[in-house]
């Protein structure tokens, strides 16, 4: 096996165990996001997929607070969402897709939404999985999230986001192209 490829999606032995530990402690706290599951079923398949925890651990790591909000009994897959409480700080500024990015002239964002969750191994959420979100906690309340966009939408050059104000969600729309440092995005793993 080339070792450059196989370190790339790995942590390390004490990455891993920092991981899980947060993990926990974030699974312990927000019971009521997973009512019925144990925590133990939940490590012993994270425990089974190394490049998982990998994208786990960048959701983690750019301020997304991952954790369990659901499980799928028929694949037997627990799913993941980003649970920050405002858009993940590390995945900000970013406009939606590389279309877009490319589409700007000047003052180009660092990247684009679409392309960093693919390179964490995750999906964004889509309209129906941030309202499914919204329905465990408060989230957006101060910042917005890009959702995946219907391909009807984004062919005319728009991009769908997501926030809370007034105690009710709200999707709005913009040119895909742009994008601001109050607006991130929210994504999902299955593991």
């Amino acid at each position: 096996m080339n070792n450059s490829t196989s370190n790339k999606k790995q942590l390390s032995p004490k990455q891993r165990e920092e991981l899980l530990r947060g993990l926990n402690a974030r699974f312990e706290k927000n019971m009521n996001r997973h009512k019925g599951l144990e925590w133990a079923k939940v490590q012993a398949k994270l425990e089974a997929s190394a490049e998982k925890l990998w994208s786990l651990n960048e959701m983690e790591r750019t301020g997304g607070e991952p954790d369990v909000v659901g499980h799928d009994k028929k694949t037997g897959e627990y799913v993941f969402y980003d649970c920050s409480a405002q858009s993940p700080k590390g995945r900000t500024s970013l406009c939606y897709d590389r279309e877009a990015l490319d589409s700007r002239k000047e003052f180009k964002p660092k990247n684009n939404a679409m392309d960093m969750a693919a390179a964490m191994g995750i999906e964004l959420l889509t309209e129906e999985e941030y309202r499914e979100l919204q329905k465990l906690g408060e989230f957006d309340t101060k910042s917005s999230s890009w959702v995946k966009t219907p391909a009807d939408m984004r062919k005319l050059g728009g991009a769908l986001f997501g926030d809370r104000r007034f105690g009710r969600v709200f999707f709005y729309h913009n040119g895909a192209e742009s994008y601001y440092s109050g607006r991130g995005f929210r994504g999902w793993l299955r593991v």
